[in-house]
């Protein structure tokens, strides 16, 4: 019997010019230090690592110099977390109320041993775990001691009845200003699985506001068919030495053309180690506590649940550990009929749980791989390092708490084309069929396109969103309904029951497909661009009908298979290629569609879906949300994408 075999059997048991200073006298404050830093970031001299074995020794010989005050110090103040979900959990406990208190401020961190500007969760990094029980109601009291405004959007959450907590800056709220609180309150019926919770102001999640939410149910352990003795986060994520505002300053200037910025090395769990003498510009300390290679210790001869998040701006990542077959078991919250792989492939906001078993009897430590497809990123340096690691090792043996890994992968390439696995192959533990037809079908162009002052932005159709900061939609809609403003009658203006609302919406910045009462929706998006788009839906989970290269075929309809699609809530159209997806509009609220590649998002490919009219204007946005949109616009501001008017007059003409 070959390993391949063992590990199946077991399984089955048991990542300064002119033009400059004359842009910079434009800008506001906030704006102006972004750019500043910008263009210090283009005076540094920024190498990477090397070879997995050579990033191990250089964790044993501890390369680098130490500060030992400031490590000290971070050590006290920054902590992390193993994110162990828990095996003794009630999951037969009645609904209850589960309140946090979040304190959200500035520092300064260094998660792979280069020091960075961080905005952090009670001073951790990630942020804590939420772990509930389906039916809770989830209570978090946010105050903002950070510079930046900000919100936090629950991912994947339907928020049915809530729409207002979905945390969508300019759609479903107006950002928490500095110095301000807010509390979020929802409950979270009729779903269960893996999820995560991230800021949705600007590309703030890569500066650290993430981490993981975990929601239970007893129906979730009748639909395992793979039993498993410990259940871990594993989140994987693409990471950079700059704060996202300088690089968004840089990505949306004029001339850029799409290129969105190469990430310094990635991270598992935040946590990595690079070899500070290779960053000889940086304040670059790798001894700290906090830094090196994640272990995960598990027991041997058992099945192990690793839940896996990308929770990255940006890089599409292949997952792999060593001489072990991985078993799907769920994605984005949808258990799956098991599935094995050697490796997979997951995109930005995606979530896969596997089970693997720990039966290989050759050596008691391996490496677990996350590759950053580097291919997909526009101008990669040669030197980058893409790849970062954890240690999969059975038993906590002290001898083996140094030991580092000497297995070997059993494919080494990486895949060329940044896309979704084969979602065929996924089953659904729980046969749902999709609708048999569609009330409405609605087609998407994507693309990026050059504008005035060849500014580059995506594109849904040609609308290019931008945010209302001081207006969400939501407001703006369920206003317009009540004070019955004939923009927002679906039933006056249309005789249809979806219809895409150019009147109440500028659909220049905002597309936005209103919807009355219950309705089949199909989406078909093609994508004119030469890079991928994990689109991520607000407030549902889609039925995945079908994906692929090049133009959708002429008999798409005829050969979809309805019987038990994939659902999920984050897929991806790759490069010139498209994506069908069907769902049912029965959720009241303004909902976001974009793709969630965070500078994509913030250069304007998102669009909106305003479901259930007819529900909105009988209910209230509570006044508490409504508050956050009467704090003045410069403080709403801060931490938000540029506005495109910063960039005029930055070219010649």
């Amino acid at each position: 019997m070959n390993k391949h075999e063992e590990q199946e059997l077991g399984l089955l048991a048991e990542h300064c010019s002119e033009e400059d200073a004359d842009l910079l006298t434009k800008l506001e404050p906030s704006q102006r230090l972004a750019r500043l830093g910008w263009l210090k970031k283009h005076l540094k001299v920024i190498l990477s690592g090397t070879f997995a074995l050579l990033i191990a020794i250089a964790l044993t010989l501890a390369l680098g110099q130490r500060d030992s005050s400031t490590a000290a110090l971070l050590h006290d103040t920054i902590t992390s977390s193993d994110y162990i979900v828990s095996r003794e959990w009630d999951y037969e406990a009645g609904p209850a109320r589960r309140e946090y208190t979040w304190t959200i401020t500035d520092t300064t961190f260094n998660p792979d041993g280069v020091y960075r500007p961080m905005i952090v969760i009670n001073k951790r990094f990630p942020g804590p775990m939420i772990e509930v029980n389906e039916g809770d109601t989830i209570v978090v009291h946010i105050h903002n001691q950070a510079q930046n405004a900000t919100s936090i959007h629950w991912h994947g959450l339907y928020q049915n009845g809530t729409n207002w907590m979905d945390g969508t800056v300019g759609i479903t709220q107006c950002s928490i200003a500095p110095g301000t609180r807010f509390d979020y309150e929802f409950t979270v019926p009729k779903q269960y699985g893996t999820y995560w919770y991230h800021a949705h102001q600007g590309v703030q999640a890569s500066d650290g506001l993430v981490g993981p939410l975990i929601i239970h149910s007893q129906e979730e352990r009748d639909l395992q068919e793979l039993e498993y003795a410990s259940d871990r986060v594993v989140m994987v994520s693409d990471h950079y030495h700059s704060l996202t505002s300088q690089l968004l300053m840089s990505y949306l200037a004029s001339d850029n053309e799409n290129a969105e910025p190469v990430p310094d090395g990635a991270l598992i769990n935040g946590r990595a180690v690079k070899d500070c003498s290779k960053f000889p510009l940086r304040k670059c300390d790798n001894t700290t506590s906090n830094i090196g290679i994640p272990r995960f210790k598990l027991a041997p001869n058992r099945n192990h649940r690793l839940r896996f998040i990308n929770v990255g701006a940006f890089a599409e990542f292949q997952i792999a550990i060593d001489e072990h077959q991985l078993a799907i078991i769920e994605v984005d919250g949808t258990p799956v009929k098991p599935s094995f792989y050697d490796r997979f492939a997951i995109n930005s906001a995606q979530r896969y749980s596997i089970i693997t078993n720990t039966n290989v009897t050759s050596m008691k430590t391996f490496w677990l791989r996350a590759k950053m497809l580097s291919t997909c990123f526009t101008d990669a340096p040669k030197d980058l390092d893409s790849e970062v690691w954890g240690v999969i090792q059975y038993g906590d043996e002290a001898e083996l708490a140094t030991q580092l890994p000497s297995s070997q992968e059993r494919d080494p390439s990486v895949q060329s084309t940044c896309r979704d696995m084969n979602t065929t192959e996924l089953v659904p533990s729980k046969p749902i069929s999709a609708p048999a037809k569609a009330d409405s079908t609605f087609y998407l162009r994507a693309n990026f396109e050059i504008g005035a002052w060849r500014l580059s932005r995506g594109v849904f159709n040609q609308s290019s969103w931008r945010p209302n900061l001081k207006s969400p939609t939501i407001a703006r809609a369920m206003d317009g309904l009540v004070g019955k403003n004939a923009s927002f009658d679906a039933i006056g203006n249309r005789a249809i029951g979806a219809f895409v609302n150019d009147v109440a919406f500028n659909s220049k910045q905002e597309l936005v497909v209103q919807t009355s009462g219950v309705q089949v929706l199909d989406i078909i998006i093609t994508n004119f661009d030469d890079g991928n788009h994990p689109l991520h839906l607000h407030g549902y989970k889609y039925f995945v009908l079908g994906q692929g290269h090049g133009y959708p075929p002429a008999d798409l309809a005829s050969t979809v298979d309805l019987s038990n699609p994939l659902r999920r809530d984050t897929a991806s159209v790759e490069a010139y290629g498209w994506l069908h997806i069907r769902f049912i509009a029965d959720n009241p609220g303004a909902w976001a569609f974009h793709c969630h590649i965070s500078w994509h998002t913030e250069a304007g490919l998102l669009m909106q879906f305003l479901t259930r009219t007819d529900l909105l204007s009988s209910m209230d946005i509570p006044r508490k949300n409504r508050d956050l949109c009467s704090a003045p616009l410069s403080e709403l501001r801060k931490g938000a994408g540029p506005e495109d008017r910063t960039f005029y007059g930055s070219i010649g003409a």
